[in-house]
C-alpha cells in the first residue's frame, strides 16, 4: 500500500436556519446566537488531535459543510483557516470549498469568505423556481437564487458551483428545464445536479410528498443530463458536472478512497496508517456534547480500524461513483489488497454487460451506472 494518500480536510458547522424537511445531514436548527469563537477554538483543538494521526503529511484541500457554514462570519473563518495553517502544512495551490445559502443576509458575507482564504464557493440554490423552494422548505426565494452566482462572482470566487435539486414536489418536465436552463446560464464553473430522494430520519419520510412518478422522473432526468451536455458541462461523477478542469479536487479525493480528516460536531474522517491498516473515525453528533469534549479535553468520539473483508466494498463505494471508474493499480496502493479479490464478481458484472475492463481500467457501462447502487451490493461483505 502507498501510505501517502492525498490528504484532505472536512469541517462540519453544523447548524441552519430552519431545518429542511428533506435533510439527513447532522443539521441542528439555530435557536439563539452561536459562540462562534468556542466552536472555532473547538475545531481547532480537535485537529491537533488529529494531526497526531498524519505524520507531518500536506494539505491539499479543505471543505466547510454544514449544517450553513455561511451563517458564521468572516471573522470566524478567517480565525478558523488561519488556525488551520498554524498546525498542519498546506499545499500552496490549496483549494479551500465553503457550502453558502443565497439568503441575503449570507450574500452579504461572501466578500469577507473570499478574504479569509475560501477560494471555491459551494451554493445551496436547489431550485430557483418560488413553489419549489417552498416546498423544499428553504429559507431563500428565487430572486436570491437568482443573485447568489452573481454575488460570488463579484466577491471575486473564480471557482462556483450550484446546487441544483430535480425530481421535485409538483415539479413537470417544463419547470425542470427551467431549472437546469437558468443554472447554466449563470455559467457556474461546476453544477451538483441530484434528484430529490426521501431519506429515514426526515420530515418527508414521515409525511412524504407528491413526488413526479417513475416515468416524469427519468424524463427529467434525461431533459436535466442532455442539457448539461450541450452546454458542454462533463459528468464526472453520479451527480457532479463541471467545465474543463474544475471537477471538485476534495470531493474527488474522498471518490479515490484518499484520506481525510474530519473535525466538528458529527465529523467522520479517514487514514491510511503507515502499517497498512486504514482507520475511520467519527465524532461526537450533539454540538453541545462536541463542545464539552473540547472544553474538558476528552477524546472527541470514537474509530474503528477498516477490516480487510470491508476494503473491497468501501473503496468501490466510491469509485464506482466516477465516469472514469478506477485502475486496479489505484485499488492496490489505496487498500493494499490485490485486484484478484475482486475478479470473481468482477469477471460475472462483466459477463452482464455491468461493467468493462480494460488492462488499466475497470468502470460501469451505462446499464450499470443506472444500477449502481444495486451492482454494488454484489460486494458488500458477508455478515
Amino acid at each position: 500500500m502507498n501510505p501517502v494518500a492525498p490528504l484532505s480536510l472536512y469541517i462540519h458547522l453544523p447548524w441552519c436556519t430552519r431545518k429542511c424537511p428533506y435533510c439527513d445531514f447532522n443539521s441542528h436548527e439555530l435557536r439563539g446566537a452561536v459562540d462562534e469563537n468556542a466552536y472555532v477554538q473547538a475545531l481547532l483543538d480537535d485537529l491537533k488531535q488529529d494531526v497526531k494521526l498524519i505524520d507531518g503529511r500536506e494539505l491539499q484541500t479543505i471543505f466547510i459543510g454544514g449544517g450553513t457554514p455561511s451563517l458564521f462570519s468572516g471573522q470566524a473563518i478567517t480565525d478558523l483557516l488561519d488556525g488551520i495553517a498554524l498546525n498542519i502544512n498546506c499545499a500552496p495551490d490549496i483549494e479551500v470549498t465553503m457550502e453558502a445559502n443565497p439568503g441575503s443576509s449570507e450574500l452579504n458575507k461572501f466578500s469577507a469568505f473570499r478574504a479569509a482564504g475560501v477560494n471555491r464557493l459551494s451554493i445551496g440554490i436547489q431550485s430557483f423556481n418560488a413553489k419549489h423552494l417552498s416546498a423544499l422548505g428553504r429559507a431563500h426565494n428565487s430572486s436570491e437564487a437568482l443573485n447568489a452566482a452573481k454575488a460570488a462572482k463579484h466577491a471575486g470566487f473564480e471557482r462556483i458551483n450550484l446546487d441544483i435539486m430535480y425530481a421535485l414536489p409538483g415539479q413537470t418536465a417544463e419547470s425542470a428545464n427551467e431549472d437546469i436552463a437558468q443554472a447554466i446560464k449563470l455559467s457556474p464553473e461546476h453544477l451538483s445536479c441530484y434528484q430529490l430522494t426521501i431519506e429515514p430520519n426526515t420530515l418527508f419520510h414521515k409525511q412524504p410528498p407528491n413526488l413526479p412518478n417513475d416515468q416524469l422522473g427519468w424524463e427529467i432526468q434525461e431533459i436535466v443530463h442532455n442539457s448539461l451536455n450541450r452546454a458542454n458541462y462533463k459528468q464526472y461523477e453520479v451527480s457532479a458536472w463541471s467545465k474543463l478542469g474544475e471537477e471538485c479536487r476534495h470531493n474527488l479525493n474522498y471518490w479515490q478512497f484518499g484520506d481525510y480528516l474530519g473535525i466538528g460536531a458529527g465529523a467522520h474522517g479517514k487514514v491510511s496508517r503507515p502499517d497498512g491498516s486504514i482507520i475511520r473515525y467519527w465524532k461526537h453528533k450533539q454540538p453541545k456534547r462536541y463542545l464539552h469534549s473540547a472544553h474538558t479535553n476528552s477524546r472527541f468520539g470514537d474509530r474503528k480500524i477498516i477490516s480487510e473483508k470491508e476494503l473491497g466494498f468501501e473503496f468501490l463505494l466510491n469509485a464506482l461513483r466516477l465516469k472514469v471508474g478506477f485502475t486496479p493499480k489505484l485499488f492496490e496502493q489505496r487498500t493494499g489488497l490485490s485486484i484478484d479479490v475482486l475478479q470473481p464478481i468482477l469477471s460475472e458484472q462483466i459477463d452482464k454487460h455491468w461493467l468493462t475492463q480494460t488492462n488499466s481500467n475497470i468502470k460501469c457501462s451505462e446499464t450499470g451506472y443506472r444500477f449502481l447502487d444495486q451492482l454494488l451490493t454484489d460486494y458488500l461483505p458477508p455478515d
